[in-house]
């Protein structure tokens, strides 16, 4: 079913300010706002909930992801980075993100592995035992564009993923925003 994307005056504004942080018009999917309860599944499994993205792609495809970091920005007061998050067995991605993050608010250890760019953001906070708490902002309908489209493997304007924006709080602090988009999932076989 083809939706129209939603006016930009009703994008979410966190969304745009990470999209525009790395502005060119193949990066930019259309995007409308959806209720959690609009999101079906098996996107509400990955998208709907307070854990880390890494986990919950993780668990589904039963594995763990290597990031890739396509480009990065830094500030005095924050770092950002584009992301695609890949299947460990067979390098799939499985998801495409933007994240800007507070250095000042992340202690040494985790801002050097952070900027180290090796280790996908979830995993690093795990790993560190970063008191945190992740916060779904709002839920996304997507239509990639010409590059998302060609990282996730499709033909640009065909189909239709599922995203969220989030904040992250580090040390009960708003330390991160991510926007996180995941990869197509193939309907199921029935009986397979």
């Amino acid at each position: 079913m083809a939706h129209s994307p939603v006016p930009s005056s009703r994008y979410p504004e966190a969304s745009l300010t990470l999209m525009d942080l790395f502005p060119s018009a193949d990066h930019r999917p259309r995007m409308e706002l959806v209720a959690a309860a609009e999101v079906p599944p098996p996107y509400r499994e990955l998208l709907v909930h307070t854990h880390h993205m890494t986990v919950t792609l993780e668990a589904f495809h039963r594995g763990p992801v290597n990031l890739q970091v396509l480009g990065t920005m830094q500030s005095e007061d924050w770092y950002a980075r584009r992301i695609l998050l890949r299947r460990h067995d067979d390098d799939e991605v499985v998801q495409f993100g933007i994240a800007r993050i507070r250095l000042s608010y992340c202690l040494p250890q985790v801002r050097d592995a952070i900027l180290a760019g090796r280790i996908p953001l979830g995993r690093i906070l795990i790993e560190q035992d970063v008191l945190r708490n992740v916060v779904p902002v709002a839920f996304l309908r997507v239509m990639p564009g010409p590059a998302m489209a060609d990282w996730f493997g499709k033909q640009r304007g065909l189909f239709v993923t599922y995203g969220r924006l989030g904040a992250i709080h580090l040390d009960e602090r708003p330390a991160v925003e991510v926007l996180e988009i995941v990869a197509p999932i193939p309907p199921a076989i029935p009986g397979a």
